[in-house]
């Protein structure tokens, strides 16, 4: 990717950015002629690609939305009318020309500037927060069915692409459009891609839609009515029916017509002028109506049209050659790549291993699986209730199934992870990236509930490496556990420590302890496991403190009997963890001394109980949060009353 070179006009086109600067409103859209649209189009592509070199972002699919956008401005008036985005990475757009075109704009996805998605508390003209697919629909038609309750004329849009009608949801959304609602407008953002390329029979649906000569010619046809007749009501309708009825005798009804939804389509996603027609023509409509647009993702952007699946969403990257940032010599693999090449190792030697991803296969590290033995690979697109369930049913034909699905993701999947894997006592290994923070994203894709939810549910086994070899291992020990069996691990590079060449099997529920002390015992999870040993370094310099410091390894089973037998020797605890304090592991720390009868100070670090915004780092965004190491160690020296001495329990 790196060494590419892109077209220089690109850049030379539309720096003065002389139509865009006036753009404070989308009213300001209705008096620009043709031309500037034109100019205005390029102009936001290159706003695009310019401050995304600097933040990284959602590249691709927001350079392919460019004149969607528009038009959908020049036709409707938010916030009265309301635009639904399906995920709304795809709204970088929607921003620009809804008054956020300033240095917010310029810190996108950085602290103190715009969401990478939209936001209800960021504008009156995001209808609707989102950030995970399939939610457009659903929402969209709460809301018309809240407006027509109140007998309102406003209009309600919803903008899916393709890859959302892998989302269980959307379906049962359009199983129940044309009996809630007659006034529903559905725009189809087809570019064949989620962020791998789509799979499925639904992508092989619509890819006979675009290609079938009938569907073509009757959308020529029907787009030369609407441009030539003055458009009375009852005239547009006659159009409607008869095309409708005509399209019966010449082809198959389109699957959306089965279900009482107009279908015009395909249409040219790039043309502002025939979608501002053909969008007229929706808001005319008596029925629920599904315009089929057809978009380049990356449009105007060579590299990322060559390769969309990379410019899905990127990091930071070179203006002239495309490529991120140099990284340094000797750099630790990230562990998404390395929990994809132990994956690949182990399925080579047990051919009952099988990965399954949710239309994540380079974001899991599932990738490495599919080049090396692809018919062990399966990637059911945007479908975690469904990767969950399958698995559970591979699990009872004796395959061993491991799902490489986020951690925010795999909320989605929740009831067939409980009544379908745990309850049937599967051996389904769950590896869930992401866990922890996803700071430029935010509160939509942090991964700080797992434990919390994870930990409640009867036979699961939930486990966070310190590192990546220990990575490794606890994919032997969930895999070879023969129970339903969770990892989670960050974003991110690893440690860099040095990895066996065969993983070990961990006994299950075992702590490891890092460092021998008395007095206070510090147990960490996973990320914070570095964290913890340099507080006790601190107290051991500062205060002459030796502190006992245990990687816990297991949150589920907990290692109960370390625990217990330490309090001989300890009488207050620290625990650290990267998930919320409400049912995480701190949580479970205490419910165990509980059990036991035994009360003696605990001082828990993690998150709050509230939602984490973005920010520019993870650690600036612990730093926010009081859980950066200063921070930890000033709140632990008055946990421990260091101020006014050591307390007589704490031993040198």
């Amino acid at each position: 990717m790196g060494t590419k070179k892109l077209k220089t006009s690109l850049y030379q086109m539309n720096n003065k950015s002389e139509i865009l600067s006036g753009i404070s409103s989308p009213s300001d859209l209705k008096n620009l002629s043709e031309k500037e649209i034109e100019q205005l189009c390029g102009e936001i592509r290159t706003r695009i690609i310019e401050t995304t070199s600097e933040n990284g972002g959602h590249v691709g699919p927001n350079l392919g939305v460019v004149e969607l956008s528009i038009a959908l401005h020049l036709v409707f008036d938010t916030p009265k009318d309301s635009f639904f985005w399906d995920v709304s990475h795809q709204g970088y757009v929607h921003k620009l020309l809804t008054g956020r075109n300033d240095e917010r704009f310029d810190k996108i996805r950085k602290s103190e500037g715009l969401s990478g998605f939209l936001s209800r508390e960021e504008s009156p003209h995001d209808s609707f927060g989102a950030g995970h697919a399939g939610t457009a629909l659903s929402a969209a038609l709460g809301r018309c069915m809240a407006r027509d309750i109140d007998g309102g004329t406003e209009h309600v849009v919803a903008i899916a692409g393709d890859a959302a009608f892998t989302c269980g949801i959307t379906l049962e959304a359009l199983n129940n459009i044309a009996c809630s609602t007659k006034k529903f407008i559905l725009l189809l953002n087809d570019n064949e891609w989620s962020i791998a390329k789509n799979v499925g029979a639904f992508s092989k649906y619509f890819n006979e839609l675009i290609t079938n000569p009938v569907y073509s010619r009757l959308h020529k046809d029907a787009g030369k009515f609407l441009s030539l007749l003055p458009g009375g009501d009852s005239l547009r309708k006659f159009i409607s029916k008869a095309k409708r009825d005509t399209k019966e005798i010449l082809a198959p009804s389109s699957i959306f017509e089965k279900l009482g939804i107009r279908y015009l389509g395909p249409i040219d996603g790039h043309d502002v002028n025939a979608m501002t027609s053909f969008f007229e023509f929706a808001k005319t409509s008596d029925e629920p109506i599904v315009l089929h647009l057809l978009t380049q993702k990356g449009k105007g952007f060579p590299i990322a049209v060559e390769e969309p699946e990379k410019w899905h969403g990127a990091g930071p990257f070179d203006l002239k050659t495309g490529a991120p940032p140099k990284s340094e010599p000797g750099s630790p693999p990230k562990y998404q790549d390395v929990f994809g090449e132990c994956l690949s190792k182990m399925a080579i030697s047990n051919s009952k291993i099988v990965g399954i991803t949710a239309a994540m296969p380079s974001g899991t590290g599932l990738d490495c699986l599919q080049k090396e033995i692809p018919d062990r690979f399966f990637d059911v697109g945007i479908a975690e209730e469904h990767a969950v369930l399958m698995a559970a049913g591979m699990a009872t034909g004796g395959m061993l199934p491991v799902c490489a699905i986020y951690s925010t993701f795999l909320q989605r999947a929740y009831d067939p992870i409980i009544h379908d894997v745990c309850l049937q006592k599967l051996p389904v290994t769950f590896c869930l990236d992401r866990a922890g923070l996803s700071p430029n994203d935010g509160p939509t894709h942090h991964g700080l509930f797992d434990l919390s939810y994870l930990r409640c549910i009867p036979n699961a086994i939930v486990m966070q490496p310190k590192d990546e070899d220990e990575l490794q291992d606890m994919m032997a020990t969930g895999i070879g556990s023969g129970l339903p069996s969770f990892v989670r691990y960050p974003r991110g590079a690893g440690t860099g420590v040095f990895r066996k060449e065969k993983p070990a099997v961990l006994p299950i529920g075992k702590a490891e302890v890092l460092r021998e002390g008395k007095g206070c015992a510090i147990w960490a999870l996973g990320n914070f496991v570095p964290v913890a040993e340099r507080i006790a370094e601190h107290l051991h310099s500062k205060h002459g403190l030796r502190v006992s410091v245990i990687n816990a390894r297991f949150v589920k089973p907990i290692d109960e009997q370390l625990l217990l037998s330490q309090l001989v020797t300890h009488d207050s605890i620290i625990t650290l963890e990267d998930n919320v304090l409400k049912g995480g592991f701190g949580s479970a720390i205490l419910e165990t001394l509980d059990q036991n009868d035994i009360l003696i100070p605990v001082k828990r670090f993690g998150w709050p109980d509230e939602f984490i915004e973005h920010g520019n780092s993870v650690s600036d965004l612990r730093k926010n949060y009081g859980l950066d190491d200063e921070s930890i160690i000033s709140d632990a020296e008055e946990f421990l009353k260091l101020d006014s001495g050591c307390g007589a329990s704490l031993i040198a």
